[in-house]
């Protein structure tokens, strides 16, 4: 058994990709790193997450593309088979959820992998309790760095404990697809795996809370996707809650009850569990060192229940939050960004500031839906003077030609007293490439009048981008 009490250069609690990134490239520069993981070194993106629910999502999107001939290009017969994305996600994305691959990537860096849970004991020592029961302690000379990540968010819901749900993880390790799936959320997940389950001959319906899709989006997105998933034959059930669960027979019983105090009764071979994610920082034990849930470490912009950060990604001196429990955005871009920082701050490189004024983000549907910055309720919310412009896909050149599949849409929300844009949607076919642009946009804070003074080539997506800026008002 290793010797414990050890002093090292860095430890990082959570190999996730902000973790792994940093963790790796610390100990290619010459650290002495430790690096704590209980799961799956890589974290939810390549398991669970982002690599093979777009795997799948690539998927279901060819059995509908291929649907479309008729309109397009003559006839065709399509037989979709789900076994072919499964086996993709187990051999090409996950290794059967097997991370011998990324464990050997950091390892060959010089860094050393410890399998346990690890947690604060002070400013910078950790103690791990690994996954053989051994207890280790760590010291760090110069840092310790979190990056615990995120779980499903589950819910008390009567009946719903100990039944044979899904959350995304479960969803991801699917090696058929259910003939009917009731799915609780509305949210990226939800309407992401709704989708691609539907076009897979799944029988899908969807019970939100509120009255739209993706929420946190500008209406319009919500508003075209509602109606694509109507086209679709998924249902949505608005303003409704799950109430109750119960599972006999390999059958989910569920009672949704709606606005109003109505009920419904629902049934399906799968219930899909997508209400959120949870921070993953209970077991860190921050008030060990020093820390608070909520305290102003003096600079991010944290969620509510997230310690905030400073400018560098530290919670104290020598002691940092990356990832999805920072609060400035639940995505592996933004996981990596916030690791390269910290990287930089640790090693006394200057790497820059972090900011969260233009985080991009992108839910995989067809159509995509792209966002950046604020959409146009928060920057009125925010107390800004602003100007709103829209311009619709279909109309564009490139969505006339398209044709099948074309909804859409590009929004673009400007400042109006410096002339630069605060937030930009773009949704349609390859909405989140079409984002790129938006998004350096908002980051480097472009002039609106630049933007409408450029060239953009012709016919493209992006040349939409002209139209919403020509019609601002």
């Amino acid at each position: 058994m290793a010797a414990t009490n050890e002093k090292v250069d860095v430890v990082v609690i959570g190999m996730g990709p902000g973790g792994e990134s940093l963790a790796g490239e610390l100990a290619a520069e010459g650290l002495s790193v430790v690096g704590v993981e209980a799961r799956l070194v890589g974290g939810e993106c390549p398991y669970f997450g982002c690599v093979p629910s777009k795997m799948m999502i690539r998927a279901g999107n060819a059995v509908a593309e291929a649907q479309r001939i008729p309109a397009l290009a003559g006839s065709a017969q399509v037989a979709s088979d789900f076994s072919v994305v499964a086996e993709r996600i187990r051999s090409e994305a996950t290794d059967n959820w097997d991370d011998a691959v990324a464990a050997k990537r950091f390892t060959d860096k010089g860094g050393r992998l410890v399998r346990g849970t690890g947690r604060l004991v002070g400013p910078k020592k950790v103690a791990v309790t690994t996954n053989d029961g051994d207890e280790l302690t760590f010291s760090a000379r110069r840092a310790v760095v979190l990056n615990p990540g995120t779980d499903p968010a589950v819910p008390s819901i009567p009946g719903l404990e100990g039944t044979p749900f899904w959350t995304n993880r479960e969803a991801m390790q699917a090696e058929k697809a259910p003939k009917s799936l009731i799915i609780l959320g509305g949210g990226p997940v939800a309407v992401e795996l709704g989708q691609a389950f539907a076009r897979f001959g799944t029988k899908v319906t969807l019970v939100v809370r509120g009255p739209r899709l993706l929420s946190k989006e500008e209406p319009e997105a919500s508003e075209i996707l509602g109606r694509v998933f109507h086209s679709e034959g998924i249902k949505v059930l608005y303003n409704s809650t799950i109430t109750a669960v119960a599972h006999a027979n390999s059958a989910f019983k569920v009672e949704v009850t709606r606005a109003g105090g109505a009920v419904k009764k629902l049934s399906a071979s799968m219930l899909l569990v997508a209400a959120g994610r949870t921070p993953a920082l209970a077991g860190l034990d921050l008030p060990a060192a020093g820390i608070t849930s909520g305290e102003d470490a003096g600079g991010g912009q944290a969620a509510p229940d997230a310690p905030s950060v400073d400018s560098h990604m530290q919670l104290a001196k020598g002691l940092y939050l990356i990832g999805d429990a920072a609060g400035l955005g639940p995505f592996t871009h933004m996981s990596m960004y916030q690791a390269n920082i910290a990287t930089g701050h640790i090693l006394g490189q200057d790497r820059g500031a972090a900011e969260s004024h233009a985080v991009p983000r992108v839910t995989f549907t067809d159509p995509e839906v792209g966002a950046v910055g604020l959409n146009e309720q928060q920057a009125r919310e925010a107390g800004l003077d602003i100007r709103v412009g829209t311009a619709q896909v279909p109309s564009s050149t490139r969505g006339w030609i398209h044709k099948a599949g074309n909804e859409g849409f590009i929004k673009v929300v400007e400042d109006s007293k410096t002339g630069v844009l605060v937030g930009a949607s773009s949704m349609g076919p390859h909405g989140g490439e079409v984002l790129s642009a938006l998004a350096l946009a908002v980051h480097a804070r472009i002039p609106v009048k630049t933007l409408g003074t450029m060239i953009y080539a012709y016919p493209t997506f992006h040349r939409a981008i002209a139209e919403a800026v020509a019609a601002l008002e």
